[in-house]
C-alpha cells in the first residue's frame, strides 16, 4: 500500500511540473496582465515601442512622458482586432492621441492611420478628445485634462469605438484599414512654443 501511495505521489509531482512547464499553472497568464491583455508598457521600459519624429519620449517616475517635439511611440508588432487600454494624463491644450491600424510607418496621421484624439481644446470640436478623427464625432465633447484617464479602443473588422473613462463617446464603422502598429502621439497644441506634456502610465492590449 505504502508503495501505491509513493507512486501516485510521483505521477501527481510530475503532472504539476508538466504543467508549469507548459504555463498551464497561470504564470503566462500573470505574465501577459491575464484575461488575454498584453502589457506594452508598465512603467520600465520602452523596449515595444520605436521612437518616430523628434518628441523627446522619456520614463520618469514610471511614466512615459513627452512634453516637446513632435512624434510617436509606435508599436513594432502590427494588430488586426484589438482592444487597448491605455491610462494618460494631459491638459487642456495637450494635443496627443492614440493612433491604430497606421499603414505606413514613416508617416503617421488621420489619413494613414485611425486618430483616436487627445485634445480638449482642438479648433474643430467634433473631433476633439475621445472623437476619431475625419470618422466619428463627439456630442458633447468630453474633458480630460488634468487627471488621469482611462482609454478603451476597439477595433474589429470595420466596427470602430472609443470608451473613454468607462463611457462610449463615438462609434463608426469603416473599413479603409485593416490592420497595422499604433502610435502614442505627443504633438504640438495651440500653443506652439510652451513645453506641454503628455504622460502615459500603462498601455495594454487584448488582440480580439
Amino acid at each position: 500500500m505504502q508503495r501505491k501511495l509513493l507512486v501516485a505521489a510521483s505521477i501527481a509531482a510530475i503532472a504539476v511540473a508538466g504543467c508549469a512547464q507548459l504555463g498551464l499553472g497561470g504564470g503566462d497568464k500573470a505574465a501577459s496582465g491575464g484575461g488575454g491583455w498584453e502589457t506594452l508598457f508598465d512603467g520600465k521600459s520602452l523596449d515595444h515601442f520605436d521612437k518616430v519624429g523628434d518628441a523627446n519620449w522619456r520614463i520618469e517616475n514610471g511614466l512615459a512622458v513627452a512634453d516637446k517635439g513632435q512624434g510617436f511611440l509606435l508599436t513594432k508588432k502590427s494588430y488586426k482586432d484589438f482592444t487597448i487600454r491605455a491610462e494618460f494624463w494631459a491638459e487642456a491644450d495637450t494635443n496627443s492621441g492614440v493612433f491604430i491600424r497606421c499603414n505606413n510607418r514613416a508617416t503617421i496621421d488621420s489619413k494613414t492611420c485611425y486618430e483616436f484624439n487627445i485634445w480638449d481644446t482642438r479648433p474643430g470640436q467634433e473631433y476633439s478628445t475621445g472623437g476619431i478623427v475625419d470618422t466619428a464625432k463627439v456630442n458633447p465633447p468630453p474633458k480630460a485634462a488634468g487627471k488621469w484617464n482611462t482609454y478603451e479602443i476597439t477595433a474589429k473588422g470595420d466596427q470602430l469605438i472609443s470608451v473613454l473613462n468607462g463611457q462610449k463617446v463615438a462609434e463608426a464603422r469603416d473599413g479603409k484599414h485593416s490592420q497595422g502598429p499604433f502610435g502614442l502621439q505627443r504633438f504640438n497644441g495651440n500653443d506652439k512654443t510652451s513645453p506641454i506634456p503628455v504622460k502615459f502610465r500603462k498601455v495594454e492590449i487584448k488582440p480580439l
